[in-house]
């Protein structure tokens, strides 16, 4: 690796969804080294609506550099903004990905082609310009901020994962890769596949989380009929019903469990243990 892009630096990194999960963490960052930041999204201080591309043209003014958090859905915005930023003078762009997009049937048959993470990191190679890649799993942050949260503050985490095992991702590990390939030379061209150093079961997880706070939560295995039924009865429709479900698929099947090397490649140094992780967010009383 090499020190900061001072050139890129003195112009306004755009971070799209840079009030989200790793966006955040992204924006906290750069600007912490001093570097100009726009955090992009319908809440940040920059307006930027992936569902309004009237948007689009305030954000990238002036931008040389851009950190893409792409909107899941088919067909995805993400190419149409890539043409825009690049014929705005964007040299430089990393996108966030997911791990298995280059994997034919890890997300099962929802996401053909790698779905619309696929098109995303086609439009980007296809650029011209500068790319970095970013692939990380399963974030550790589901179960402390996201769509796992709940229901471990309930003590009851119902899913159709059965014994299968992930190496969840700490998304601070994340952000600290993007912001490298964001400030740093070398990182062109690169895919950085994500993951933490060990893979855990759902109820290794939750065991990992009782350990801080003395609270066990229950796992329960449900079938994937039974889960997608309950996604409906909640006001999904079929189709995000079919995504999400499609999406726990890998954990289930254990292809999330292998440990990838993005983070050692890109930043030198192991990745942060799910442990870890846990101790932090109870210290913030992420579960009460």
């Amino acid at each position: 690796m090499t020190q900061t892009d001072t050139t890129s630096a003195q112009e306004p990194v755009l971070v799209i969804g840079g009030t989200g999960k790793t966006g955040r963490r992204v924006v906290a960052r750069l600007r912490e080294r001093g570097v100009e930041t726009r955090a992009a999204s319908r809440s940040g201080d920059t307006l930027f609506d992936w569902a309004d591309p009237t948007t689009w043209a305030a954000a990238l003014d002036g931008v040389a550099t851009v950190y893409i958090t792409p909107l899941d859905t088919t067909p995805s915005p993400t190419p149409a903004f890539v043409e825009q930023a690049v014929a705005g003078g964007v040299r430089r762009l990393v996108l966030l990905s997911a791990r298995g997009t280059d994997v034919p049937g890890f997300f099962g048959p929802g996401y053909e082609d790698g779905g619309p993470h696929g098109e995303g990191e086609r439009a980007v190679r296809a650029s011209g310009v500068a790319w970095t890649i970013l692939r990380p799993g399963w974030f550790a942050q589901n179960f402390s901020e996201g769509v796992f949260l709940d229901a471990v503050r309930a003590g009851e985490l119902a899913l159709p994962t059965g014994d299968g095992k992930a190496a969840f991702v700490d998304a601070d590990d994340i952000a600290e890769v993007a912001v490298a390939a964001l400030t740093e030379d070398g990182h062109a061209g690169q895919e950085y596949g994500l993951s933490g150093p060990r893979a855990l079961g759902m109820d290794e997880v939750l065991d990992e989380i009782a350990k801080e706070t003395g609270k066990r939560a229950a796992y329960v295995r449900v079938d994937t009929d039974a889960f997608r039924a309950g996604l409906v009865a909640q006001g999904f429709d079929d189709v995000e019903a079919g995504l999400w479900t499609d999406a726990l698929h890998p954990i289930t099947t254990s292809a999330e469990a292998p440990v990838l090397d993005g983070v050692r490649r890109a930043l030198g140094r192991e990745p942060r243990d799910f442990a870890a992780f846990v101790r932090d967010a109870a210290a913030r009383g992420a579960w009460g």
